[in-house]
């Protein structure tokens, strides 16, 4: 009987813990939203700067009145952006190539119509292709073997990558194929007319 008179005193001055420190709780919440909003407002920043680096870079062309028959059936799929030729991390964002977006090109002998809702169209002369093939990544996006068609064309002084991904990735050879043999017609017997 004397233990349980001991033991029951004890009990009662045990008060059990606070469960929240609702000032502490708060303050890293805080804390922690001030740090996304700076790491996002310098990403921004980075963007802006890249952007002002590349300011060289002339206007993008737009597409002829009459460009003529297109060679291959319209492409749709996506636009994953542009880098410099052969430089697979350096992303181009001058004049919104780097904004990923839907596209649809067309090929015909004037050249590449690239046309994207929501981002700036351009044309790509075919005089200005050099290239297409299959490539597995670009700045920012990495898929399998031949996911994507790459189509490295000049624009001013610069050699550019710009890639590709089709809703149906079996279309992807027959466009590299035909801008290949373009460029090829266009340097052997000079330029389509």
């Amino acid at each position: 009987m004397t233990s349980a008179k001991f033991f029951l005193p004890l009990a009662a001055e045990q008060k059990s813990a606070d469960v929240t420190d609702w000032a502490a709780r708060i303050g890293w919440v805080v804390g922690l939203l001030l740090f996304v909003v700076f790491v996002y407002w310098l990403m921004r920043q980075g963007w802006k700067w890249r952007g002002s680096l590349q300011s060289d870079l002339p206007e993008l062309p737009t597409a002829p009145e009459d460009p003529g028959a297109p060679k291959l059936p319209l492409l749709t799929g996506r636009y994953h952006g542009s880098t410099t030729a052969g430089q697979w991390l350096d992303r181009i964002v001058a004049h919104g190539l780097g904004a990923r977006s839907r596209v649809q090109l067309t090929l015909t002998d004037a050249g590449l119509d690239v046309v994207r809702p929501g981002a700036n169209d351009f044309f790509v002369p075919a005089g200005q292709l050099s290239e297409a093939r299959l490539d597995k990544g670009i700045a920012g996006k990495v898929l399998a073997e031949g996911g994507l068609l790459i189509v490295t064309w000049r624009h001013g002084d610069k050699l550019i990558d710009s890639g590709f991904r089709a809703d149906r990735s079996a279309d992807h050879a027959a466009w590299a194929d035909a801008i290949n043999s373009m460029n090829h017609l266009i340097t052997t017997e000079g330029p389509a007319r």
